[in-house]
């Protein structure tokens, strides 16, 4: 089934589960200016990071697409650049570096690929997400605590959902619901429920809980599992240069997100 109709659906379930719950306990809905953290996620998170990311693993393999997804911490110190009143860490800098370094790496025995519309489309697609995404990770820590997110979730995923159902009607990048194969409603059953709900709320609960940083840890942990199963399940190429290239980006990250904490603390320490 199409990409993005797949990616619509998704969200409508997972939206739909959440407003039943939160409405058989009695919560209380958006009012007034609080709809605007909600729409500008909406955008951000699902509507371009979660709906580009799928469509994008239609043109490169998924452990290509783990990897770039796993680089968002390195444009959120590129965003920090320009945003931030406070110096960027040297260290974090260098962790840029080397993140983009293992990026370099990775693509090298891809530079011939660049000349395929589709390679270079899926690559578009999927870099476009991860930078969606850092900047719904900052919005997210900067806006989660006034209102109440948990319950927001659901109506980002259904306003996403409506947005990307339409789009993919009006363009015919959609097929009839019946026409859908079963194994295509188990695997969005399967995304629904443990990446919708299950990964969605403890995403959020500790960006609520811990810094945007550390919360980005689990960045090491997508690109590990998505290239072993890929090469497994799917025969994907796992070449020396994706595993090279992978090591390095993710000691970038490392370096960036320890940097980082590292300054927080300091600035605690002496009370800034």
């Amino acid at each position: 089934m199409p990409a993005l109709q797949l990616a619509g659906i998704r969200q409508l379930a997972g939206g739909i589960l959440y407003l039943l719950f939160f409405i058989s306990k009695g919560s209380n809905w958006p009012k007034g200016k609080e709809w605007r953290p909600i729409l500008v996620l909406s955008f951000l998170n699902f509507m371009l990071s979660n709906a580009l990311s799928t469509w994008g693993v239609k043109y490169i393999s998924a452990g290509l697409g783990s990897i770039i997804g796993a680089t968002f911490p390195l444009w959120m110190v590129v965003i920090g650049l320009f945003s931030n009143k406070n110096s960027i860490p040297v260290k974090a800098i260098i962790g840029f570096t080397f993140g983009f370094a293992g990026i370099c790496v990775i693509f090298y025995e891809h530079l011939h690929d660049f000349l395929n519309s589709d390679f270079l489309f899926g690559i578009i697609l999927s870099l476009a997400a991860t930078w969606s995404w850092a900047f719904g990770t900052i919005y997210t820590k900067q806006h989660a605590k006034s209102y109440n997110a948990y319950f927001s979730f659901g109506l980002q995923m259904i306003i996403s959902a409506l947005v990307i159902l339409s789009v993919c009607e009006f363009t015919s990048l959609s097929i009839p619901l019946r026409s859908i194969p079963w194994q295509s409603w188990a695997s969005i059953a399967y995304l629904v429920i443990f990446s919708s709900v299950i990964s969605f709320v403890a995403y959020l609960y500790a960006l609520q809980h811990l810094s945007a940083e550390q919360t980005s840890i689990y960045a090491y942990i997508n690109p590990v599992v998505a290239v072993t199963i890929g090469a497994i399940l799917f025969g994907e190429k796992l070449t020396i240069f994706i595993v090279f290239g992978g090591i390095i980006t993710l000691v970038g990250v490392y370096i960036i997100n320890h940097s980082l904490k590292t300054k927080r603390a300091e600035r605690e320490i002496v009370g800034v």
